[in-house]
């Protein structure tokens, strides 16, 4: 079985099903057929989404919030907690496309800048938001402690 590594290495690009919530609205579990990830050319930049590999071996699709000398500062756009300590050697590509119902839609399009910019922009209010939604969720793990 081929790892994600190896076919973007022999094939260039990687063409798959996403798989989860943490990048709604953006990409939809169940509806987006596909996303296009390629391998990176030098250092990514504020806005990319990168297709990483945690030291734990999960895969992970976020978004670029900033880009620090050494790592990046990520974050699912359905998410308000920063991951860091991302490094370049843990990406193995970078989202290029979103196949949502039958149209090829690249990360360039001026709709899809626009709204990495809204969401990048103004994560604050968007992480406020979240946190605000998930916190009945801790409450009740709270509660059953």
């Amino acid at each position: 079985m081929s790892t994600f590594e190896d076919i973007i290495t022999r094939e260039g690009h990687l063409v798959y099903t996403n798989v989860g919530r943490s990048m709604m609205p953006l990409l939809r579990q169940g509806r987006d057929l596909m996303v296009i990830v390629s391998k990176p050319e030098g250092r990514l930049k504020r806005y990319d989404i990168p297709l990483y590999k945690r030291d734990d071996g999960k895969y992970i699709l976020h978004r670029i919030l900033r880009v620090r000398p050494n790592d990046y500062v990520l974050c699912g756009d359905n998410q308000w907690r920063l991951e860091k300590g991302i490094t370049d050697r843990h990406i193995i590509g970078v989202l290029q496309a979103v196949v949502r119902d039958g149209k090829t839609i690249p990360v360039t399009d001026r709709k899809m800048r626009l709204y990495a910019h809204l969401w990048c922009d103004f994560y604050p209010v968007r992480a406020a938001i979240f946190w605000i939604r998930d916190l009945g969720k801790r409450l009740r793990r709270f509660k059953r402690l």
